[in-house]
Formats: structure tokens, C-alpha cells, sequence
């Protein structure tokens, strides 16, 4: 790898992270075009059925010809909303092609870069590629496991207490943390939760941050049907989703009145089949959930292995033997049934921690 093309390709994928908080269902990606070591147009896909990347870059460029171009994802070659970006690349007579990482959906990978390879553009491809793979990881998922990334936020007090023992759970960690958990939200493609929080906190799951966001989706898991047809979230912008098991037409009909979308899917013991839900949420196009829940259903995630990160704030208070813990979860018998993850990332936010943890 080329020195120079780690450094455009840094600033491209610079450029594709401004599109973190509104992309979706599109990845995130970020293109600059150089030529004699001067930086003659970049640009970033902003928001789905808006011009590519590619085409950003070209259209802030004079002229392209004989130019490299850094783009942190393979140039598309098919006509979708837009058209191939392969094709406007060869038009526009740059001479070489430096791409982070191949297109992660099996039925295009590899096709945009062997067009161009036919076209006599030369092609590089891998140039940090790690870093393109984290910056669109939900993406990445979704294309090649249908299931969406999966991350649940939890807070804690030094004791591991997520509340009272009455649920009183306002405020445990800072302010700071709660900034930091918008930011959060603003990332993900849906918030999901179960219908216990929504009767206990009636939440609004909104991503509240200075910057403009297109809105997460608010899932709930309501096995049962018991949402209020006055919950909030019902009346605000953007999708609410309830998924259920349960065949009360009465209730169905109520919920959709009030503008939720309902949607029964399979059952496990009576409870919603987990597995079946985050495969639904991948065919609703949705890169990457935040789990926002109580001890129940993280502890059924948990137990399921179905959580790709997990982020807990732990705050420097004790709440006692009394309080809630982080998960609910069948009896484990001995050492070896004990649950392991590994630290990614350790960090204060305000007087708090915010823990990163992974499977080992």
C-alpha cells in the first residue's frame, strides 16, 4: 500500500462519515479525486436516492481525466435509485481507482471493480480497509448475514444496578452520558425496545443532537399487545413498529388507528422469536439497532448470543442489594455456564465509564 493512498483514503473516509447520522439504508461513503498530488473534488453520499459519493466528487471537479479516485466503498454498477457510478467514473477518463472495500452484497461484488478493470482503469482495492468495514459494519451485516448490527446500551451503578428496586431509575449515570447516548441513537437505523419500558417510561426514542438526523425506527416487542394507543412515541415523525405474536384483530386495528405499524411474527413458548425479529428488521433495510431495554430482554439477547456490541455506562454510585440488575436470566449451575465478553474500549464521559464490550 502506497503512502499517499492511505492518506486520501483517510480523508475519504473522513468525508463518509459526515453521512453517519442519515444514510440509511445506504452505506456510508466518501470519495476524493486527486491528480499531481492535489486534491481536485471529494464529496459524500448524504442520504439515500441523493447522488453517490462518486458522483459528488465529479460534479466539485473541473475536470477528472487522468485522475485517481479514492472511494472508501466499490463504485456500484448497477442502475439503482442512481446510475452506475462505475459508468460515470470511465466517462469522466480517471485513470485509477482506489477502493477501500469490495461491495459487501454477494450478488455485485467484485463486478464494479472488474468493469473498470475492463475499461483500462487501474484497481486497487483493500486500502484501509478495516477502517471502511467498522465505519459501515451494519451495512456489512445486513448484505451478507440478513440481520442487522445489533448493540444494546445499558447504565449501571458501581454495584451493577440499572435501577431501584421500585424501578426508579432517573438519573443514574450524568448528563454527559445521556449526550453521548443521542449520539448513539443518531448512528443506529432503529432503537429497539420491550413493551415493559414503554408502560414503565413511556419513551419518546428520539435522537436529540444539534446536527440534522434522520430519525431511528421505534421497535417494540409486545408479545402480548398490551401498547397503549396513548403512548407518545405514536405520535411523533417517522415509523413506529410494534411486533407481536398475538392475534387480537380488536387491538391490532386500535394501535394502527393511532399510526403504529404492526406486524405479527413467529413465537417462541409464547414470546416473540428473537432470531425472527432481528431477520424481519433486516428485511425492513435496517443496518444497525440499538437495544434500549430492561433486564428481561437483554438478558434473553444475552442468552441468545444475539448482541454484536454492548455499551454501558457505569456510574461511581452504589445503589444496593436491592436494586435491578442488568439482566434477568435462567440460573447458571456453575462457573463454566458464565457468560464472557471482552473489552473493546474503556473511556470516562463526564464522572462516568462507558465500557465497549464484544464476544470474545
Amino acid at each position: 500500500m502506497l503512502a499517499q493512498d492511505a492518506f486520501y483514503m483517510a480523508k475519504a473516509l473522513q468525508l463518509a462519515r459526515l453521512g453517519r447520522f442519515s444514510t440509511d439504508p445506504n452505506p456510508r461513503v466518501g470519495c476524493v479525486l486527486v491528480k499531481d498530488g492535489v486534491i481536485i473534488g471529494e464529496g459524500y453520499h448524504v442520504k439515500a436516492g441523493q447522488a453517490h459519493a462518486e458522483i459528488v466528487a465529479l460534479n466539485n471537479a473541473v475536470t477528472a481525466q487522468g485522475a485517481t479516485a479514492y472511494v472508501t466503498l466499490e463504485p456500484c454498477s448497477h442502475q439503482g435509485k442512481t446510475p452506475p457510478c462505475c459508468d460515470a467514473l470511465i466517462n469522466a477518463g480517471v485513470k485509477r481507482v482506489v477502493a477501500a472495500m469490495q461491495d459487501p452484497n454477494p450478488l455485485v461484488s467484485g463486478r464494479g471493480l472488474e468493469k473498470l478493470k475492463a475499461a483500462s482503469i487501474e484497481v486497487v482495492c483493500g486500502v484501509l480497509e478495516a477502517d471502511a468495514r467498522v465505519l459501515n459494519r451494519g451495512f456489512i451485516k445486513r448484505m451478507t448475514e440478513q440481520r442487522p448490527f445489533v448493540r444494546s446500551k445499558l447504565a449501571m451503578s458501581l454495584d451493577g444496578r440499572t435501577a431501584m428496586a421500585s424501578g426508579e431509575s432517573k438519573w443514574i449515570t450524568s448528563g454527559a452520558a445521556r449526550v453521548d447516548v443521542h449520539q448513539l441513537r443518531a448512528e443506529s437505523s432503529a432503537i429497539l425496545t420491550g413493551i415493559n419500558t414503554v408502560l414503565a417510561d413511556d419513551p419518546a426514542l428520539t435522537a436529540r443532537i444539534d446536527e440534522a438526523v434522520e430519525q431511528p425506527i421505534r421497535v417494540v416487542l409486545d408479545s402480548n399487545l398490551k401498547m397503549p394507543v396513548t403512548a407518545q412515541m405514536a405520535k411523533l415523525a417517522g415509523r413506529s413498529l410494534i411486533l407481536t405474536c398475538s392475534s387480537d384483530v380488536t387491538k391490532r386495528q386500535a394501535l394502527q388507528a393511532e399510526g403504529f405499524e404492526v406486524y405479527t411474527l413467529a413465537d417462541n413458548n409464547g414470546q416473540l422469536d428473537l432470531q425472527t425479529v432481528l431477520i424481519f428488521l433486516a428485511e425492513q433495510q435496517i443496518n444497525e439497532v440499538l437495544v434500549e431495554a430492561g433486564s428481561l430482554l437483554n438478558g434473553a439477547l444475552l442468552a441468545e448470543d444475539l448482541v454484536d456490541e454492548w455499551i454501558i455506562y457505569m456510574a461511581p454510585c452504589v445503589l444496593g442489594d436491592q436494586g435491578r440488575g442488568l439482566f434477568t436470566m435462567p440460573t447458571l449451575q456453575s462457573m463454566a455456564d458464565k457468560k464472557n465478553l471482552r473489552f473493546q474500549d474503556v473511556r470516562a464521559v463526564g464522572p462516568d465509564l462507558k465500557l465497549t464490550l464484544t464476544r470474545p
